[in-house]
C-alpha cells in the first residue's frame, strides 16, 4: 500500500467522523430542546396538580363534620 492511499483512507475516516461528530452535535441539541419541552409540561402538569389538590382540600374543609364521617363509614 503506497503513502497517498493510506493518507487517502485516513482521510476519508476523518471526514467520515466529523460527519458523524456533525450529526450527533444535531441530534443533541434536538434532544436537548424535546428535554427543555417535556420539562416545561411537567411544570405545568405539577402546578396543575397542585391546584386541584387544593380545590379539593377546599371542597373537604367545606364537608359537615358529620357528612365526612358517615362518607368513611360507607367505605
Amino acid at each position: 500500500m503506497t503513502d497517498t492511499t493510506h493518507l487517502d483512507q485516513i482521510a476519508e475516516r476523518v471526514e467520515l467522523l466529523l460527519s458523524r461528530h456533525e450529526e450527533l452535535q444535531r441530534s443533541n441539541a434536538q434532544l436537548r430542546q424535546q428535554v427543555q419541552a417535556l420539562e416545561g409540561e411537567r411544570d405545568l402538569l405539577k402546578s396543575r396538580l397542585n391546584a386541584a389538590r387544593a380545590r379539593i382540600d377546599a371542597l373537604l374543609d367545606r364537608l359537615p363534620a358529620s357528612g365526612a364521617a358517615s362518607l368513611g363509614n360507607d367505605a
